[in-house]
């Protein structure tokens, strides 16, 4: 595979450094804190969805057009359905996208599992690595010193090989003699420990390589993981919008066969009460007793009573008479 690859850009020049090893794994972390952010978010939203199905569900319950009738009521009881239905799929949405949180959460682990064993690996061998080049380091002091201590020693004898003391002189050959020792066995352990630095750098070179090839490997998965993950939850969105627009459909369609002079004539045949409307009220003349013949069309035209005829007196009526007296009066028969 083509391109830049971790195994190739995260050295360092000092041995004892971890520092490309470490920008790898904070690397690895940020993308587990994403995961974490991402199953964050879809659990927000699926309980937002949840939630939204719920009132959904309850508005559908309650009371819309239970007074109409006809094809209007049937549109109005399959607006409720289709209401009920899509409060139905969107709490199916939610558990869907509950479904692929867990998978989000079992991927995580699996990273977590394949991380821990390399990571253990690796952090034993930088102790064994930091550890040997300390051995390594204050054994090369230990060479230079006896190497220095042999110089001297070889030195002094050098200095003395004229002198007449031979007891001295024996004395300065035992002391190079030791010396010369000294620093062979300061060079053989010197010798050992770069050799044994040199066999731990070297696995540690392989682990390294085999630990970012391991650690590519793992951000190549979350990367593809996070980006499906969320392919498929704007898709579950979109695929919700066509099934809320399918069940919307099915309303629409009642709405279509909802016919007004339907409902009209319908309410007319169910509760007429009469087809003929009352008479109107007419005019009855108190001193005829008669009614007049009523109008077919017409109400009859109202006219005013003539003049009241003036009272006419004979002998069968009473007489009335005024006396002077103001208290009397007389009603003579």
């Amino acid at each position: 595979m083509n391109g830049l690859h971790f195994k190739d850009y995260f050295w360092n020049s000092d041995l004892t450094s971890t520092g490309g090893y470490d920008v790898i794994i904070q690397h690895l972390n940020e993308g587990k804190r994403t995961c974490k952010e991402v199953e964050d978010f879809m659990k927000a939203r699926a309980s937002i969805e949840e939630k939204y199905a719920k009132d959904l569900l309850s508005l559908s319950k309650k009371v819309c057009g239970h007074n109409e009738m006809n094809t209007l009521k049937r549109s109005l009881d399959m607006f409720k359905l289709q209401t009920e239905q899509v409060s139905l799929s969107h709490l199916q949405l939610a558990q869907n996208m509950r479904d692929e949180v867990k998978k989000l959460e079992d991927f995580k682990e699996r990273q977590k599992d394949a991380r821990k064993k390399i990571e253990q690996q690796m952090d034993v061998l930088h102790k064994q690595k930091a550890l040997q080049l300390k051995k390594t380091t204050e054994s090369k002091k230990t060479y230079e010193q006896k190497c220095r201590d042999k110089e001297e020693v070889d030195q002094n004898v050098n200095r003395n090989a004229g002198a007449n003391n031979t007891k001295h002189i024996e004395k300065l050959y035992s002391k190079a003699q030791q010396a010369k020792q000294n620093a062979e066995e300061a060079d053989r352990i010197y010798v050992q420990n770069v050799s044994s630095l040199g066999k731990i750098r070297d696995e540690w070179l392989k682990e390294h390589m085999k630990a970012c090839e391991l650690f590519e490997k793992l951000a190549m998965e979350r990367i593809n993981v996070l980006r499906n993950t969320v392919w498929t939850h704007v898709n579950q969105l979109s695929q919700q919008c066509v099934t809320s627009d399918e069940l919307y459909e099915e309303v629409r369609k009642s709405l279509e066969q909802c016919d007004i002079q339907e409902d009209i004539e319908h309410f007319v045949n169910l509760r007429r009460t009469g087809d003929k409307p009352p008479a109107p009220v007419v005019y009855e003349n108190f001193y005829t007793g008669q009614r007049p013949p009523t109008p077919s069309r017409k109400p009859p035209p109202i006219s005013r009573r003539g003049v009241l005829p003036d009272p006419v007196n004979n002998d069968r009526d009473p007489l009335y008479s005024t006396v002077q007296d103001p208290g009397y009066s007389v009603i003579k028969y």
